[in-house]
């Protein structure tokens, strides 16, 4: 069988592939080339096929068929060969494959092996993808590696180390008395596992952390040697010695100095150190530097330490480098609740991030922010924030929305300031409010008491302005239904109070009703506005039509409001007959009705007990507003069970009354006629009167209501007649 090709000859040929199918094609014939060879147990190239097919495996084609030649690899006595296998068992095979237990006895021969480098492809490979089993039939093994007195195997036995410990903790201890001596290591190396060690087995156990708190004062002076030496060409990178172990080391004091005041105490002079010499100009310096800040913060260090760490953060925010400056606002958003006034200082820079181009960037900066927000810069804050929300994406406005009402509601230094923000968001970002914003809002503007007049002022004239922001029309329409009678009234005291009608707001509503652009939920508040006006307006009639109107609208929700709304004005009628002892009240049926509805509400008349007709003289039933109505009674003839009632309605003011109806309902043992009225219009000066007749039959209580012009509105009771007998 010839030769298989280098490795080097694969890859070049892979290379030429024009399309993918004819990568496919070629890794498929080589697959195929390596399979036989397996087959034929060729141990001459088996090194060279595995290799080729790990390249293959980066490549991402399957190469699971070669797991057991690197277990034969590994077996072999040559050290390319076991480079190879190791390099193979590593990406092949790991813990969830019963196939890698047939490697622990390899494993343990390597690490006992005469050849340092064979040892550490072992240490490797166990640190790399070793399982819990492996780790407690190996750990005795690793333990003696970790107290060679061999630099290359102790820095590989160290990282070999935490594996263990992460696979089974409960080994921890018996690694204990090999770190003694670890940290008096000369070889940076050393140095550098042994502090990830310690790191490990300090966050895994409260017990270890206690113990190694004693090593504070070794690491203090390892680290005030490193910032301290001169140049060293092996360990220099960007003129800053080791800056690998420098933050390795910071991160360990971290952990060793939370919580205890004397490890703390220990550590605040390098840690000032290292914040005031370290270069900024190049990366690894700032790296460095931002290790010491959260080293500092998380510590319990002095007060002028923790301002110096966020004076640093602050010069970060003016880097040019985007990950820094993201890495600072994360860190004092952090560190603001802690030490807010010395982030304070730094506002005006980190105001000016809300600019920064970087959608992650002003995300951090918007936080931070509304997070220096207080009663003494609210003002201004608020400024920065409301032009950031006018120009900022859309991803932005819900966020910036919901902390600006947070901030106003907290540290508001007016109520109107109060309201003037909340409608400054609502007109700018008002579609990316969130649903919960608007009852929030109107709870807030029912407690504002002084305010009504002004917040239903402003909120009608954004009306007229724009109903594309849905919680902004929410709001206003919720308004305009409580405080409407303070809007036509012209009651603002806060502005100069606009002229507006009852008619003109039933405009805007109905046209909320009618607009595409309102959402069911906003068509909703609409109509329950308008409804509420017909306790505050006096165009009863025009809302009864809006309500009836909608009672047969497609939307569910709103025909149901509808039909509801227009239940409650029927019995807000029918309270009227309450009067009569009972809510059984049948509708009177006119012969005629009137050309025209009435438009206003009236005055009710009860004629009380048993009462004989004749000998009644007229009577007044109502006089007031220039309206004044008299009742006559007589018997009917041939039946005297009928009584008749006539009404004579006349008008002192100078204009005409139109549109007069008069109504009566009566209980259902009754029966009641009413007979169409002489005219819908009483005369002016009372120059003639309207009469009608209504016919009732047997009654024992009668109940009458009449409504007249619009320019009148009024309800009164009148039960005085005589007591006379029916006969």
């Amino acid at each position: 069988m010839p030769a298989p090709i280098r490795l080097r000859e694969l890859i070049r040929t892979i290379r030429t592939a024009r399309t993918q199918a004819e990568e496919r094609e070629m890794i498929q014939k080589e697959c195929a080339a390596i399979r036989s060879s397996f087959r034929e147990e060729d141990n001459t190239y088996r090194c060279r096929n595995v290799a080729k097919l790990l390249y293959m495996h980066m490549l991402g084609y399957p190469a699971h068929f070669g797991q057991l030649e690197c277990l034969k690899l590994i077996a072999s006595q040559k050290f390319t060969d076991k480079r190879i296998g190791y390099l193979g068992a590593m990406l092949l095979l790991d813990e969830r494959q019963d196939v890698h237990l047939l490697m622990t006895n390899c494993i343990k021969n390597d690490l006992n092996h005469s050849t340092q480098y064979v040892q550490g492809l072992a240490l490797c490979t166990l640190g790399c993808m070793g399982s819990s089993e492996m780790c407690r039939d190996l750990a005795g093994e690793v333990e003696k590696l970790l107290k060679t007195s061999n630099s290359y195997l102790r820095k590989k036995a160290a990282l070999c180390a935490v594996h263990v410990i992460r696979k089974v903790p409960e080994l921890m201890e018996m690694f204990l008395p090999a770190t003694k001596n670890l940290l008096s290591e000369k070889n940076h190396g050393v140095l550098h596992t042994s502090v990830v060690l310690l790191t490990e087995m300090c966050e895994r156990s409260p017990d270890m952390l206690a113990h190694f708190r004693k090593l504070v004062p070794q690491l203090v002076r390892i680290l005030k040697n490193l910032i301290m030496s001169g140049y060293s060409p092996e360990h220099d990178v960007s003129g800053i010695s080791d800056p690998f172990l420098q933050v390795r080391i910071l991160r360990l004091l971290r952990i060793l100095g939370k919580g205890d005041d004397d490890s703390s105490e220990a550590m605040n002079d390098i840690l000032a150190q290292v914040a005031t010499n370290t270069e900024t100009s190049k990366n690894v310096g700032n790296a460095i530097l931002y290790e010491t800040v959260l080293t500092i913060m998380d510590i319990k260090s002095e007060s002028g330490l923790r301002v110096l760490a966020i004076n640093i953060l602050g010069r970060f925010l003016l880097n040019n480098d985007k990950n820094i400056r993201y890495v600072a606002l994360t860190s004092l958003l952090k560190t603001v609740q802690t030490d807010h006034n010395a982030v304070q200082r730094h506002r005006s820079t980190i105001v000016d991030c809300l600019k920064d181009l970087d959608v992650s960037i002003k995300r951090r900066a918007m936080e931070l922010s509304f997070a220096l927000v207080n009663g003494n810069n609210i003002r201004g804050m608020m400024k920065e924030l409301l032009y950031f929300l006018d120009s900022c994406d859309p991803e932005f406005k819900a966020d910036c929305a919901s902390g600006v009402f947070l901030a106003a509601e907290k540290y508001a230094p007016s109520k109107r300031w109060h309201i003037d923000t909340i409608m400054r968001v609502l007109t700018t970002a008002g579609s990316y409010v969130r649903d919960d914003s608007v009852p929030n809002l109107i709870q807030l503007i029912t407690n504002s008491v002084e305010m009504h007049a002004y917040t239903v002022q402003r909120l009608y004239k954004a009306l007229l302005d724009d109903i594309s922001q849905q919680p902004l029309v929410q709001v206003a329409s919720w308004c305009i239904g409580e405080y409407g009678d303070l809007l036509v009234s012209g009651q603002c005291e806060e502005e100069e109070p606009i002229q507006v009608t009852e008619d003109e707001v039933l405009d805007v509503l109905e046209g909320l009703l009618v607009s595409n652009l309102s959402t069911p939920v906003t068509r909703g508040y609409a109509l329950t506005a308008i409804m509420k006006l017909s306790t505050r307006f006096t165009s009863v009639n025009r809302i009864k039509k809006v309500v009836s109107i909608y009672g047969s609208s497609i939307d569910v929700e709103l025909q149901q409001r509808a039909v509801e709304y227009n239940a409650k004005l029927l019995i807000s009628a029918n309270d009227l007959l309450d009067l009569l002892g009972g809510n059984d009240v049948v509708p009177v049926i006119q012969t005629t009705v009137p050309t025209k509805p009435a438009s206003a509400g009236g005055e009710l008349l009860d004629l009380l007990g048993d009462l004989s007709l004749s000998g009644i003289p007229p009577m007044t039933a109502y006089n007031k507003n220039g309206l004044k109505i008299d009742f006559t009674f007589e018997r009917a003839n041939p039946n005297p069970n009928i009584a008749v009632i006539t009404i004579h309605a006349s008008n002192s003011t100078e204009a005409d009354m139109t549109d007069f109806v008069f109504q009566a309902a009566v209980p259902k043992t009754f029966q009641l006629q009413l007979l169409s009225p002489s005219s819908n219009v009483v005369p002016a000066l009372n120059q003639g009167t309207v009469t009608q007749v209504i016919r009732v039959l047997n009654p024992q209580k009668v109940s009458f209501f009449f409504s007249n012009c619009s320019a009148v509105q009024d309800l009164a009771e009148v039960n005085n007649f005589p007591p006379q007998s029916w006969q």
